[in-house]
């Protein structure tokens, strides 16, 4: 993640300064403010070692030679503030020249130590070899720096000395960037996760209005087809009638609000979720389709209904209920008889029966989405649901669901 300066966001700003450019990952690479710093830095250190070793080796020089040892040393200075872009360059015309030229001797010594940092395998190994001949024809020149041997010898352990703290660096480096692009995609993976668990539950709320306010409206409409079906109904019963529809209206609410609820934000107060029904409630829920005027029947499995887990409870509840609501939609005045068997597999078979010569209400409209959603419940318990006409033409709806006692 970046800000608008193309850097990363998870890095503050002052330590942006304090850190090499490569590491903070500047756009179009950019140096830093360090990286200015320590460019200026090495510069006069290179300068003033090469001036120190020029004035040290004056007695071995010419006039000429000491022009061009100055001026090709002073390049070999100054080219150092390109050895980020190009380190191979720089380095292969500063090691050559610090063979002849004292001036560019330390100049030398911060390129390969660049190029240790930077260059590849195969040219750190090129340069590393410049360096070694470089070293080895130097003293020749130079005698007044010291006796042959104990020249090379020091040339030889600064070399040494210099590409193993450029490949430590290096290393370092490497270890930084990777641990930070991990650190990345762990962030990134994390916020996945967290999308893809707020998608998940908003699904999982979906299907739970479904469930709820199509039942609960289903009775409504139920109810309220009664009284226009019937206009010479009693007090007695319209009266029942209205009571049946307020308090089912009442139910819907409060369900409703149960669901949504947790949508809510409410500060720091966290919003109890309802409890979800189990197979013990389709007793009630049928006696509750009952008393809207449907046929419902309960075969078998009244006695298993303590057995089945809560979990594939809940899955077989809503099953049952969807069914009920879609016959009270679609097949107005039908019979429905439910079937339970235990199993397991548990077995689940709901029939829709319309009377021969029963009046046909216009069915209420759908989304067509409620078996969909159901679908998909019943795939995540790891069963299947099949629904269609049978071979009388009665609807049925039948849902597999798995499980070991």
């Amino acid at each position: 993640m970046t800000d608008l300066a193309g850097q990363p966001a998870s890095v503050p700003r002052w330590q942006r300064r304090l850190l090499p450019g490569e590491l903070v990952g500047t756009a179009g690479g950019r140096r830093s403010a360090r990286d200015r710093v320590v460019d200026v830095l090495l510069f006069l250190f290179a300068a003033a070692g090469g001036i120190l070793f020029v004035a040290v080796t004056a007695p071995d020089h010419n006039p000429l030679t000491f022009v061009l040892d100055v001026a090709f040393g002073a390049v070999a200075c100054a080219a150092l503030f390109f050895r980020r872009s190009r380190p191979v360059a720089v380095a292969l015309y500063a090691v050559p020249v610090s063979a002849l030229s004292a001036m560019a001797g330390p100049a030398a010594l911060v390129t390969v130590f660049n190029a240790a940092i930077r260059a590849s395998p195969r040219a750190l190994a090129a340069i590393t070899a410049l360096a070694v001949a470089a070293l080895v024809i130097f003293p020749a020149f130079y005698p007044s720096l010291g006796s042959y041997p104990s020249q090379v010898i020091f040339c030889l352990l600064a070399t040494i000395v210099v590409i193993g703290w450029g490949l430590f660096t290096r290393a370092r480096r490497e270890l930084i960037s990777s641990l930070h692009e991990r650190a990345e995609r762990l962030e990134s993976e994390q916020r996945l996760r967290v999308d893809q668990a707020r998608e998940a539950e908003r699904r999982r709320i979906a299907r739970e209005m479904h469930d709820v306010l199509a039942h609960r409206i289903s009775l409504l409409s139920v109810h309220a087809g009664a009284l226009e079906f019937h206009p010479d109904a009693s007090p007695e019963e319209v009266a029942e009638a209205a009571g049946v529809i307020r308090a089912t209206a009442r139910s819907a609410m409060q369900e409703l609000r149960e669901v949504i609820g947790v949508l809510r934000d409410e500060g720091q107060e966290t919003i109890p979720e309802p409890p979800q029904p189990t197979l013990a409630q389709l007793p009630a829920l049928m006696e509750e389709s009952r008393a809207a005027g449907m046929n419902v029947r309960w075969r078998n499995g009244a006695s298993a209904l303590e057995t089945i887990p809560p979990a594939l409870g809940r899955t077989a509840y809503r099953v049952v209920q969807e069914g009920l609501t879609n016959a009270r939609k679609h097949a107005t005045g039908a019979a429905v008889e439910v079937t339970l068997d235990p199993g397991p597999p548990l077995l689940l078979v709901l029939t829709s029966r319309r009377a021969v010569g029963a009046p046909v209400a216009d069915p209420l409209p759908g989304a067509g989405t409620g078996l969909v959603g159901l679908g998909e419940r019943v795939a995540l318990a790891g069963g299947r649901l099949d629904h269609g006409p049978g071979p009388n033409g009665d609807f049925v709806l039948c849902a597999t669901l798995p499980w070991t006692p």
